[in-house]
């Protein structure tokens, strides 16, 4: 069962002592990513996470990789659109050791000009990789179309001649605003004293303390349709197709997650045996859900041949407008169920997935369900319920389309409005 505990200056801990193992996982979860910056601050929450593991004042970046390493533990971070996450697994023995160096590059990370100069050559390098994996751009393309001028739509990376123009001063001003303990969550999940280590957190964390100038909300992303396109000399075609969904934390999540797993979330799925399976026009598709705090996109991803695109584009329509025609029987929707409730519940078996999962829904939504009552959403949904939320999703006036890599001569927003 796990544990909330909010100290006096507004941070929160989430804990979940777990026994019978001998690891704890940790995290820092700091409710700011890319939505949160400007057009002029485009990719520095990402370029933060890189800083914070350059040094502090009492520890080189040497010094932090070896005392992870001389304990064998690991330690990571990511940067998403709404926030950001710094974590570690370490035996329980070590859990404190974890906590004192990943609370110091927290706190008293010292961004250095040199370091800067340096690191910015990373992430130029990181960029250029992202240029060539064009089945990851493609998701982030539908993404900038979709949200428009939102920050929302903003790369989680960012751009090269903003980030070449990042200092000292950059950095420090930036997490002085949006770095506040009342928009940071600790998580431990594993074996641990809950009381020991509420105490230890609290001695951390005692000098970290809200800002004057704390971050405001932005503004409303709202969704636009339409259709963009980027022409690469590369062998397969990348597409993504999508529709405005439901928010993080709506109370019909469930009923989308049955229904993205009936239609496209595995190799059992419709999309997957048609476009595949039965036609052999695609290696991989799938649909999936990416929900926001606010707002939401269910999105259909696919690769192909591009003289196959008219019919690849036509099957994708076809595979919608038939899930509504062929419908889905009520032994495939328990057979679904029973799928996502065996995946959660042996997710919940690590000691990472859980602290993970505490963070996300502390930060995001301000609570946290507890295995059973997951379950019990799971279970409530129904063939009536999954088919509004399909209703709503599968709003074709809605719909968007991203395509990168060889285009051929063929008109992508014909095609789509065409196979509607």
């Amino acid at each position: 069962m796990f544990k909330v505990v909010t100290l006096e200056n507004g941070m929160k801990i989430a804990m979940e002592e777990m026994d019978g193992i001998r690891s704890v996982s940790f995290g820092i979860w700091v409710k700011n990513g890319s939505r949160n910056e400007s057009k002029e601050e485009k990719g520095i929450s990402h370029f933060i996470e890189h800083m914070m593991f350059k040094g502090t004042g009492r520890r080189t970046a040497k010094d932090i990789a070896d005392e992870m390493d001389a304990v064998g533990g690991q330690m990571n971070a990511y940067t998403t659109k709404e926030y950001t996450c710094y974590y570690t697994r370490t035996l329980d023995t070590h859990l404190y050791i974890a906590l004192d160096v990943l609370s110091d590059m927290f706190l008293r990370s010292q961004f250095d000009d040199a370091e800067i100069k340096k690191e910015c050559k990373v992430i130029l390098e990181e960029i250029d990789m992202y240029e060539d994996t064009p089945e990851d751009m493609v998701h982030d393309l539908l993404q900038t179309q979709i949200w428009a001028d939102n920050s929302l739509g903003f790369s989680v990376i960012g751009e090269k001649d903003v980030i070449t123009g990042f200092r000292h001063d950059s950095f420090m001003n930036y997490t002085a605003k949006h770095y506040s303990p009342r928009n940071t969550v600790i998580t431990l999940a594993g074996h641990f004293n809950a009381e020991e280590a509420v105490r230890k957190i609290e001695e951390a964390f005692s000098g970290f303390m809200p800002s004057r100038d704390e971050n405001a909300p932005g503004p409303e992303a709202v969704y636009t349709a339409g259709v963009s396109v980027k022409s690469k000399d590369i062998e397969q075609t990348h597409l993504c197709l999508g529709f405005p969904a439901i928010s993080l934390g709506d109370e019909r999540s469930y009923d989308l997650t049955v229904m993205n797993t009936v239609f496209g979330g595995g190799m059992s799925s419709r999309l997957f045996q048609t476009i595949r399976e039965e036609n052999g026009l695609a290696y991989s598709v799938y649909s999936y859900t990416v929900p926001y705090t606010d707002t939401g996109i269910f999105s259909i991803y696919t690769g192909f041949n591009v003289n196959q695109a008219s019919d690849v584009i036509h099957l994708l329509f076809d595979v919608i407008h038939g899930f509504f025609t062929d419908k889905v029987t009520q032994q495939q929707l328990d057979k679904t169920r029973e799928q996502l409730k065996s995946n959660f519940l042996m997710g919940l078996e690590s000691t990472s997935s859980r602290m993970s999962g505490l963070g996300r829904s502390q930060l995001l939504l301000n609570h946290s369900l507890t295995e059973d009552e997951i379950v019990a959403k799971l279970d409530a949904v129904t063939l009536d319920s999954m088919y509004d939320m399909a209703r709503l999703i599968f709003d074709m006036e809605r719909a968007s389309l991203c395509v990168v890599g060889r285009l051929g001569c063929w008109d992508y927003e014909a095609l789509i409005n065409d196979a509607k």
